[in-house]
């Protein structure tokens, strides 16, 4: 059996790694967690050439130092796992400033493959990248890659496997100059006695992120005593200006490295930075940003209103077709009143949340979403928070769990928290069916622009709350924000759609579990006591609905309101199937017909309802993540009560000014 061949790639964000990744193992991949933390982890076979390799795609860093749990994952996995060989994507239209991650990669010993990536772009700009050069001076393999279009991957295969098989990789130091070099030496001779340390990192390395004064790395040491040696040796010197040195030391290296590879990489005017002149405008940007994200909604809206009409046309028939050839009354009533209904009126809103999904990852693929989080980083400033925190926050436009737990790319933990606690306002997409139930029932034409508002209300609740929060619980500035703007890039339709689907299964697989089971239940307190009318205010569902209607009755909301409210606690979108068996339609047109004939449920009625789904106390899967991430359950009740109590308000709020307008 041929041995397996361990690959990490690591790279920057945005040079394409993902892409790399996805060319290099195609569908063969499983998505799961790093053990400990919830750092999102991919792993990936392929076979070439008689040989088989795992390959493992670490999270975006710009660095290998301590500062964010992504970080700690990249490098933690290299020293601890220690991968056959490093594959390195760097984008080759920005290649000196990815080249740092690369000394860095350089000094762990690894045994490194350089993939530059966007060679085609480079190349029609004028840039030459001397690759024989560069592998001589650097003593690693480098492969030009265009990943989109598949271009140099099976160079990269054959390439893995010869580093794998010479094994040799070749030590690279950088001269950080006599001050630095002693202390340095001086390091080593220590960490030389700690014979677990020395065995298994190199003691350079090790010598080199101590006089970091790298946290992480001196828990790393086993021995006591050794560990009171270092923090007896730092304690004598200013940790911080030994950390700036280094740094500058490695950019000289990287500058004095450039014009031998690239004689022509000069810093001119892309495309990319001519577009960038509009769309990051300071005063045209935010307006774009808003116009993209209305024009995302009015797609979602009106293109997949054709196929809801087919869904629910097939759901009707089904419910009924059940409904006429069952004889036991109780069964008929759950098949068809009870799952068929209920799971319909869920599944009658796949288009959109697919079409959603395929717009974000279209915007995430070209690009774009990265000149989102810069566009707000000055508002978000303002508030309290820095741009970095806008990108989960973006991603809470799909689903606030893996938002919340995104947010571990901050490094500041008061912006972590303060992200952690606003992230649910952002509208998830399992918000999405009570609005295009809601709005298209009694805003017609306009219902996509008032979803377009409600998305639009949930940010800047979000950007309030943090100013609050930063002035109240967690004090003090928000830390800067720095990022790299990635080029612009055509959209990858086979990625997109891969993106599409991910979300949209996660979508489907709680159709199959969380909902089929919530609206079992529902159904079940809907249809007892025996004799009662199916759910009429005289059955169970109708006595849980009562007895919490009067902490909803100033906003107008009755008990049916009140207990699909109570449901959509465990995932949103039963709120649209406790509505479809409460008023016995399940869902689609006969719902839509059943609400607007109800005399309470008035328009602004249906807009009050839509304000209190977007803002109160996210699904029950958010709350454990907020409990999990926080490590506590203080801020996860605050979470709850702050986001039900905001709700409520501005529910009444919407609804009074709304019977005044409306």
């Amino acid at each position: 059996m041929a041995e397996k061949i361990k690959v990490a790639v690591a790279g920057n964000p945005n040079v394409g790694k993902t892409t790399i990744f996805n060319a290099l193992t195609g569908s063969r991949q499983k998505v799961g967690n790093w053990p400990g933390v919830t750092v999102e982890k991919k792993v990936g076979t392929k076979n070439h050439n008689g040989h088989v390799l795992e390959i493992i795609d670490l999270p975006g860093t710009y660095s290998l130092t301590a500062y964010s749990a992504d970080e700690v994952v990249a490098r933690d996995y290299i020293l601890e796992e220690k991968p056959d060989v490093v594959v390195q994507v760097l984008d080759s239209t920005n290649l000196e400033r990815n080249l740092y991650l690369t000394t860095q990669l350089l000094e762990m010993g690894t045994n490194l493959i350089l993939a530059l990536n966007m060679s085609d772009r480079a190349e029609r700009r004028g840039d030459f990248i001397d690759i024989q050069r560069l592998e001589s001076l650097l003593g690693v393999s480098a492969i030009k890659t265009v990943a989109g279009e598949g271009k140099g991957i099976d160079a990269l295969l054959d390439s893995i496997v010869a580093k794998k098989e010479q094994n040799i990789p070749l030590p690279h130091e950088i001269g950080y100059g006599g001050m630095v070099e002693e202390k340095i030496y001086a390091l080593e001779e220590i960490i030389k006695d700690d014979p677990e340390v020395f065995k298994h990192y190199p003691p350079r390395w090790i010598a080199l992120k101590l006089l970091e004064g790298d946290e992480d790395v001196i828990k790393k040491l086993s021995s006591e005593s050794i560990k009171g040696k270092v923090q007896d040796f730092l304690s004598a010197i200013d940790n911080e200006e030994y950390e700036v040195e280094m740094a500058d030391k490695r950019y000289q290296f990287i500058s004095t490295l450039m014009p031998q590879v690239c004689t022509t990489c000069a810093e001119e005017v892309s495309p990319s930075d001519m577009v960038d002149k509009v769309v990051t405008n300071k005063y045209l940007g935010i307006p774009i940003f808003l116009i993209l994200m209305w024009g995302m909604f009015e797609l979602t809206f009106a293109f997949a209103t054709p196929f809801m009409e087919l869904i629910d046309m097939f759901f009707g028939w089904l419910a009924a077709a059940v409904a006429s050839n069952i004889e036991t009354a109780w069964l008929a009533s759950l098949l068809g009143d009870g799952i068929i209904a209920g799971v319909g009126s869920v599944l009658l809103f796949v288009p959109n949340i697919f079409i959603l999904f395929f717009v974000i990852a279209l915007f995430e693929s070209s690009g774009y979403m990265a000149r989102a989080a810069f566009i707000m980083d000055k508002l978000m400033y303002t508030m309290g928070l820095q741009g970095k925190s806008f990108i989960p926050m973006l991603m809470g436009f799909g689903c606030s769990v893996p938002a919340i737990m995104a947010t571990r790319t901050l490094e500041d933990e008061k912006d972590r928290l303060i992200t952690m606690m606003v992230t649910p306002f952002m509208s998830c997409g399992a918000r999405l069916p009570v609005y295009i139930l809601l709005a298209g029932t009694f805003f017609g034409r306009q219902a996509g622009s008032v979803i377009f508002g409600l998305y639009v209300l949930g940010i800047l609740v979000a950007i309030v709350s943090a100013k609050l929060f930063r002035i109240f619980l967690a004090r003090g500035k928000p830390s800067p924000f720095i990022m790299e703007l990635p080029p612009y890039t055509k959209p990858l339709l086979k990625d997109s759609l891969r993106h599409m689907w991910n979300e949209g299964y996660l979508y489907l697989r709680k159709v199959g579990t969380v909902i089929i089971t919530g609206v079992v239940l529902i159904w079940m307190l809907a249809y007892f006591p025996q004799g009662a009318e199916y759910g009429s205010a005289g059955s169970l569902i109708g006595s849980l609905g009562k007895l919490i209607e009067p902490l909803v009755a100033p906003l107008g909301f009755d008990w049916k309101i009140a207990v699909a409210l109570v449901f959509g606690f465990v995932a949103k979108e039963i709120v649209v199937g406790s509505l479809g068996t409460l008023y016995g339609t399940g869902g689609g047109e006969a719902l839509s017909s059943a609400l607007m004939s109800d005399p309470g449920f008035t328009p602004a009625i249906a807009l009050g309802l839509m304000v209190f789904t977007l803002l109160y106390v996210p699904c029950i899967g958010a709350v454990a993540v907020i409990k999990k991430e926080t490590g506590s359950w203080k801020w996860m009740f605050f979470q709850a009560a702050y986001s039900t109590a905001v709700a409520w308000v501005l529910a009444l709020v919407t609804v009074l000014v709304a019977n005044l307008v409306l």
